[in-house]
């Protein structure tokens, strides 16, 4: 079973200032913190901000060429978590056909931002994730401004 959820936010880890993507489950209060890289994290941010870059960025690239080829981007699932590493999968619709795609967590939020195809997280996955943050912990972690290095000058929605 899978539990629908939206990007609440990016942060930075303040131990390892590592970004990391929050997950809200749109039933609950839960929410699913996910650690990635800088680069997908300024892809996640750049999509949030609505900005549009000059040339297409990866994320980008990958949305046309889905939609030329005819597909869409039914969903993407976050489906386990194994050895503190996140696990997820593309679900595309390519001519009423379901097509599973392998993906890293970060890179099929983004895609989904994009195409503004729902996000899901497998039960068990919540379940298991230690990880699991508060409201009151998230808050506190948004309370001073991202550095200006990873989030730009205006520091955009990131939040350390």
């Amino acid at each position: 079973m899978e539990r629908e959820v939206k990007v609440r936010g990016l942060i930075l880890d303040p131990t390892n200032n590592s970004p990391v993507v929050i997950l809200k489950d749109v039933a609950s209060e839960a929410m699913l913190p996910i650690w990635i890289g800088v680069f997908e994290a300024n892809a996640i941010a750049m999509e949030i901000e609505k900005a549009v870059p000059q040339r297409p960025m990866t994320h980008d690239l990958l949305k046309n060429v889905i939609a030329q080829l005819g597909a869409t981007v039914e969903r993407v699932i976050i489906t386990d978590l194994r050895d503190s590493t996140f696990y997820a999968v593309i679900i595309l619709d390519v001519g009423g056909e379901k097509v599973i795609v392998d993906s890293r967590p970060s890179d099929a939020i983004a895609l989904a931002l994009r195409t503004d195809s729902p996000i899901f997280v497998a039960e068990h996955v919540l379940r298991s994730s230690r990880s699991v943050i508060s409201d009151q912990e998230l808050e506190e972690a948004e309370s001073e401004e991202w550095s200006d290095d990873i989030g730009g000058e205006s520091g955009g929605p990131y939040r350390r």
